[in-house]
């Protein structure tokens, strides 16, 4: 079908994209700060019998992420799909969060997303070939989450550059869209869990289980169920939406 970068690839959500649009027909290439661990996810998607590269870098980095795209548009052949999925979160009441804690996680968040937009957005309108663009928001973007109000700040952002972008894109067919995952079983969610418990006094497992009772569908979502979303908002089914940020959580938040 085409050529796609994904960030934070390496695991979680990331891994789940990048091994869906490698069943969709997409050359992925496989993004994380992680080397190791986009090597494994790369060479994953191989033994499958797909084509997918690993390529190590900081998405914080507005050079590295130009170089990487760079790259991969001539090892690849071209660039169709930019999936910014590397994110991080962080557990802190407002009044603990500190100018470093500010700092770190909007520019993986936020300024991580912008650097992929736009070195993606220049190849895409310097080929002529329009494309996709699509972002990691949240539901936390949606509805502000004590203990992690920094983090649906950048989730916030996220929407906000999602719209503007599609705007701005729309001349050159380039969609812009994002993902809005709720409770996902990954290391994320492990990290949240096991910071909220801390706070609480709560077992491993126990914040997760208590969140999870917000689920109208009744489980806790799979990084395949968000790949799925993705694999629409990567293919031609989606040629005609843009500036969407979509709930994919299970019912938790309904606008």
């Amino acid at each position: 079908m085409g050529v796609a970068v994904v960030t934070g690839a390496g695991r979680g959500i990331g891994r789940g994209i990048a091994l869906r649009l490698a069943r969709d027909g997409h050359a992925v290439a496989v993004n994380d700060l992680d080397a190791g661990g986009a090597s494994a996810v790369a060479d994953e998607i191989g033994a499958a019998g797909g084509t997918a590269r690993a390529y190590p870098a900081d998405v914080t980095d507005p050079d590295a992420v130009t170089a990487l795209v760079n790259q991969v548009v001539d090892d690849l052949g071209g660039l169709d799909v930019m999936v910014a999925n590397a994110g991080i979160a962080q557990v802190k009441p407002l009044l603990e969060v500190t100018p470093d804690d500010l700092r770190k996680i909007f520019e993986v968040n936020v300024f991580g997303v912008v650097y992929c937009l736009q070195a993606a957005a220049r190849v895409m309108i310097d080929r002529g070939t329009g494309g996709k663009i699509v972002n990691a928001a949240s539901i936390a973007g949606h509805s502000g989450f004590d203990l992690l109000g920094h983090y649906s700040a950048t989730k916030f952002a996220v929407r906000a550059l999602t719209q503007a972008a599609a705007k701005e894109l729309a001349p050159h067919r380039i969609t812009v869209n994002a993902y809005c995952p709720g409770i996902v079983g990954t290391d994320m969610w492990d990290l949240i869990d096991e910071q909220m418990g801390a706070r609480s006094g709560a077992a491993k497992g126990e914040t997760l289980e208590e969140y999870s009772q917000m689920i109208p569908l009744g489980r806790v979502q799979t990084a395949d169920d968000v790949a799925a979303f993705v694999s629409y908002l990567a293919g031609p089914d989606s040629d005609y939406m843009t500036g969407q940020s979509v709930m994919i959580d299970g019912g938790i938040v309904m606008v």
